[in-house]
């Protein structure tokens, strides 16, 4: 039986019941539809980086990151998102995600375009609605 891995801990600058609000509300219905194969409650992170990230986004600021992921064979497996925060620290809350043999490579900057998301919008108001319902009943 595979459990589940434990997440990785939060950058400092994260608050955590931000990060906990994040992590509880992943499911399949908020995952990357090129990702929804892999998802599973073993591995919620899988496919949630770009909605993640828009929502950090959304209740941070700071920086969107992009990079390619490379499969062992060399071969691109897809993209990957994550941030930087105000004052610099990086917010990768879906690290995790990733198999062995699969590397991250270095980020680009990516400035975030006006208006929701072309891609995966669904996925990203859907986190983001539910992100925002659990700070706010968490109080």
């Amino acid at each position: 039986m595979t459990t589940a891995r434990p997440p990785a801990p939060a950058p400092a600058s994260v608050p955590p019941r931000v990060a906990a609000a994040l992590r509880a509300s992943w499911g399949r219905d908020t995952c990357d539809t090129a990702d929804v194969a892999d998802w599973s409650p073993r591995r919620p992170s899988r496919g949630q980086c770009g909605a993640t990230a828009l929502v950090l986004h959304d209740l941070l600021g700071g920086d969107l990151l992009l990079a390619e992921v490379w499969l062992p064979d060399g071969r691109l497996q897809g993209y990957h998102w994550w941030n930087r925060l105000p004052g610099g620290a990086e917010a990768d809350l879906t690290r995790d995600q990733f198999g062995p043999g699969e590397t991250v490579q270095p980020p680009r900057t990516v400035v975030r375009p006006p208006g929701p998301p072309r891609r995966c919008r669904p996925q990203y108001e859907l986190l983001r609605r539910r992100v925002l319902d659990r700070l706010a009943s968490a109080g």
